[in-house]
């Protein structure tokens, strides 16, 4: 006997019963280990784009549905088992309610259509023909697909649940408005969904809505003759209601109560029809909990105005890696899976979170029953503590939802200092709120300046990667939006979104516009290749010595740690210096001073120049300050004094002495008194027309290089260079390294 709403009523203040409905788990919603049924989204632009029959009924791809509307099903197994090995697959309806006539149909779903998730199609792939369920009667109906491979038959089943539609107030509102269940209905009653249709004819929307629009601001809205399920085109229809020709204030409420009760997007517009879940006493087994974008896309996927699943299927959050869901990886799930995010934002101890693969969908960053404190439905804007445990960000507007996944996950000083060189090693991937702060890198001691899109940019992540773009843009869909991308390239063609760049940057079209020399190369080059000549110069310094990518292993030295630190730490942000040109110039740029001690490749070292000079620019190793015919690099290399012309005051200048063969370190040694003769190493090397060569030496093998005379440019013969060792002992190391 079917329990009635009235029923319901009466019994709601018993917790035994609720808490027997809340411990029910949907088991509709978990898939074998080498598959699973799926029923597959279908959004009205894919109606359009894929050229289904105009009357097709879309869906949102969920295992609870109104009377007459479909399932469109389809078995995924896995794509580690080769097409070649599944011989057959047969669908079975096995059970249906009394009195049902339904059947298992051929979807309308064409083969050419691929499974509806971006981030599901590297992962499953379809195995034989699709199929398609209408429930005609309310009640159960478990389908079974049974997959036959030459390694035997994977059995894949679903229960779906066939229901009609009772509305918020008549169905939701008594168990789910903050008694024994959390208050889902007064955050909800405060988000445009809940106004989608009566803001409209009220004209506070403009003067655009007609019937064509009311399917998607309305719950269960389907003129199928089928679906007949109370959803509001079947009361429209009975109560003959039009949409009206004039769109002012008070046009809501002079509708029928009764179908106001359907109209607006409601709980059951997302979840699915509810009558077998409230008349269940709450069991979750008969209503959908979905985070497939798919549920959002049958409303905003319909070109040339509601473009976000479209937009959304070209970001990479679509095709978030599956890698580091499942068990066991609930510490990974915070920002790899919609249902971990979700956890994470409502506090859920991180053991206890949801591991399944969901990509980054609408649900993931939106909350369909809204948050009264936060705009767009945006899940948390609270403040975002940085892993340096120092910096906490308040003014990230609404980037701060972006903050809480896109940040190193270091604490970067003591992170190096306790951590062993691994091909896992650095900051994590997406690092983009300590670059955007300039914080949370090895700064070696110095205060590394930053730029100042931080605090100049209003809403930050926000502001740049959701811009908006025009219908008619070439760029639609592709770039800005819910894309997150601000830059679009086909081939030849490349857009960027440097709109919001303009208001302060001025006229350009490309994030990589010129700024200055930061390599050192004597030419200016646009910001972002400035950077990448910078994170080359390093990767060449680090091993493997010499190569333009870093492999970084156990045998690192903390040093080289440090610089290797940095060098990921820029490369997984990303934005090569357009989220903070000068913290990702700096660190760079320190790092290569670190592990080199010659930061302007002048062949001197910094550590001697400012011990001699107070700067590291004021003099290369061309330089003679004392105007003793000395250069400063040899000056370097003999360990005199470059400011004096004697250094040790003997009355024969440092160069007299050199030549004669004396000591001019030592005053007792002069020229004519004694003849020396010192060792000196002759290096020889081929060379290229176009490159550029530096001649480096080491004392022993643990002690880093210095450079030795300046750099050299390729002749495309063999070049020839005479260094003494006299000083630092007779031994000594000598390489040649190709130079930016």
């Amino acid at each position: 006997m079917r329990i009635q709403p009235s029923t319901i009523r009466a019994i709601i203040g018993l917790p035994t019963l609720l808490l027997l409905a809340g411990s029910m788990i949907n088991s509709n919603a978990q898939p074998t280990a080498s598959g699973q049924i799926s029923a597959r989204p279908l959004t009205p632009q894919e109606i359009t784009d894929y050229a289904l029959p105009a009357a097709t009924q879309t869906s949102g791809g969920l295992f609870t549905v109104g009377l007459g509307q479909p399932a469109y099903l389809e078995a995924q197994v896995l794509q580690s088992i080769p097409a070649a090995r599944i011989l057959s697959v047969t669908w079975t309806l096995n059970s249906r309610p009394v009195g049902s006539t339904a059947t298992l149909a051929a979807s309308p779903i064409t083969a050419n259509m691929p499974i509806y998730s971006p981030g599901d199609r590297g992962f499953y792939q379809v195995a034989g023909a699709r199929q398609m369920l209408r429930p005609d009667v309310v009640g159960q109906y478990i389908v079974t697909a049974n997959v036959a491979t030459n390694g035997g038959n994977l059995i894949l089943t679903r229960e779906i649940s066939g229901s009609t539609y009772l509305g918020v107030n008549n169905s939701c509102l008594f168990c789910h408005s903050g008694g024994y269940l959390p208050d889902k209905i007064v955050p909800w009653s405060k988000t445009l969904h809940s106004m989608a249709l009566s803001n409209n004819i009220d004209g506070w929307q403009g003067n655009h809505f007609s019937q064509n629009c009311v399917k998607c601001h309305t719950l269960g809205f389907d003129n199928n003759p089928l679906a007949v399920n109370g959803g509001f085109d079947d009361l429209q229809t009975q109560l003959g209601w039009t949409v009206p020709s004039v769109l002012t204030n008070g046009n809501f409420l002079a509708m029928p109560k009764s179908l106001r009760e359907k109209a607006n997007v409601q709980c059951e517009s997302c979840h699915g029809a509810g009558s077998e879940h409230a008349f269940s006493l709450g069991n979750t087994n008969r209503i959908s909990v979905s985070f497939s974008a798919g549920d959002c896309a049958q409303c905003h996927d319909a070109e040339p105005y509601h473009i976000k699943g479209l937009e959304w299927a070209n970001s990479k959050h679509a095709i978030a890696t599956r890698v580091p869901t499942g068990e066991g990886r609930s510490a990974c799930v915070r920002c790899h899976a919609a249902p971990g995010f979700v956890d994470y934002t409502d506090g859920v101890p991180e053991n206890q979170r949801r591991t399944a693969y969901e990509a980054i969908t609408c649900a993931a960053c939106h909350d369909p029953h809204g948050d009264a404190n936060n705009p767009h439905m945006l899940r948390k804007l609270d403040p975002v503590t940085l892993m340096d445990g120092v910096t906490t960000i308040t003014n990230g507007g609404l980037g701060q939802l972006c903050m809480n996944c896109h940040i190193s996950r270091r604490d970067a000083v003591s992170y190096v200092e306790t951590t062993t060189g691994s091909s896992q090693f650095g900051p994590h991937h997406g690092p983009q709120t300590d670059m955007l702060e300039g914080v949370n890198a090895i700064t070696y001691g110095k205060e590394i300046a930053s730029s100042a899109h931080s605090q100049a940019v209003k809403d930050t992540c926000v502001a740049c990667h959701l811009q908006t773009v025009g219908a008619s843009d070439p760029a639609a869909g592709l770039a800005g939006g819910h894309t997150f991308r601000n830059h679009y390239e086909n081939g030849s063609t490349n857009i960027y979104l440097v709109g919001l760049c303009s208001n302060c940057h001025g006229p350009i079209d490309t994030f990589d516009f010129k700024r200055g020399d930061y390599d050192g190369d004597g030419v200016v080059d646009g910001v972002q290749t400035e950077v990448k000549h910078l994170l080359a110069q390093l990767a060449k310094l680090l091993p493997p010595i010499g190569q333009p990518t870093v492999s970084i292993s156990s045998a690192f030295t903390k040093q080289q740690l440090r610089a290797a630190y940095n060098y990921q730490f820029v490369l997984e942000d990303g934005s090569y210096g357009v989220h903070n040109l000068s913290y990702a110039v700096g660190l760079l740029k320190a790092s290569i001073a670190d592990i080199t001690d010659d930061a302007d490749h002048d062949g001197l070292s910094d550590k001697w120049e400012l011990a001699n000079f107070g700067s590291i620019t004021a003099y290369d190793g061309n330089g003679d300050p004392d105007r003793d015919g000395v250069s400063n690099t040899l000056e370097l290399a003999a360990g005199t004094n470059p400011l004096l012309a004697d250094s040790d005051g003997d009355g024969f200048s440092d160069l007299a002495e050199l030549q004669a063969g004396s000591d001019p370190l030592n005053v007792a040694d002069k020229p004519g008194f004694v003849v020396k003769i010192y060792t000196a190493a002759e290096i020889e090397f081929a060379s290229e027309i176009g490159k550029k060569y530096q001649v480096q030496k080491i004392s022993d093998l643990m002690s880093a290089w210095l450079n030795v005379g300046s750099v050299t440019n390729g002749t495309g013969n063999n070049i020839s260079m005479v260094t003494s060792t006299r000083s630092g002992g007779s031994q000594a190391y000598f390489r040649v390294v190709q130079v930016p």
